[in-house]
């Protein structure tokens, strides 16, 4: 079973997933950026690294820690199960990576990085679908540049404690807001509001 902290603090400070999610955190930036690194030769920098958000992120986590049932196998809080925790993205981005991070332990680097690549391959294939590097917020800013509005703004709201916090970000563009979009880091969580921005935009424009 996987143990989320609000279990663990409820039955007296049992382990935590925690350490297995820093673990598999860095396994899977390391997968993914090798993946497409081998992929695109051409790409500098500045193209992979949103190109690798747009693979490792909490939505894309959570949504392949839900076709794998993932909550069902979590240990959690009274209080997190009330509020539905078991489908939280956070939460569920957090038991995936616990979950790559137990498979290279268990079964070492090469065992894990087919697992990770095979778990990801529609994640992968659909951020290069959309712009091998395609960046959020350039492209809706272009997007916005083109239709003679103003600069797009962004609401940022944070949530968690120092060690674990997570983002939510909203799109303002053109006085309205747009789906939110959510991640590990604010820059993250940004990117995710302004892709979802732009591809509902797009088709308006």
């Amino acid at each position: 079973m996987l143990t989320h902290r609000s279990y663990a603090y409820e039955f007296g400070g049992l382990p935590t997933n925690e350490r297995l999610e820093f673990l598999g955190d860095s396994v899977l930036g390391l997968v993914v950026t090798e993946e497409l690194y081998e992929r695109f030769p051409d790409l500098d920098e500045s193209r992979l690294s949103p190109l690798r958000s747009g693979v490792v992120n909490m939505r894309a986590l959570a949504s392949i820690a839900r076709s794998l049932e993932l909550g069902s196998a979590l240990l959690i809080g009274k209080g997190e199960e009330l509020t539905g925790g078991r489908d939280k993205n956070s939460i569920l981005a957090d038991a995936f990576e616990a979950l790559v991070g137990a498979i290279y332990l268990d079964l070492g680097f090469e065992v894990c990085r087919k697992v990770i690549l095979n778990l990801m391959k529609e994640v992968i294939e659909e951020a290069i679908s959309r712009g091998s590097g395609l960046d959020g917020k350039t492209a809706l800013q272009e997007l916005v540049a083109a239709a003679g509005w103003p600069t797009p703004e962004y609401r940022v709201i944070e949530s968690g404690p120092d060690h674990d916090k997570s983002f939510e970000a909203v799109a303002i563009v053109n006085g309205s807001a747009y789906k939110s979009g959510s991640g590990k880091s604010k820059r993250e969580a940004e990117q995710e509001a302004a892709r979802l921005a732009y591809e509902e935009l797009s088709k308006k424009i």
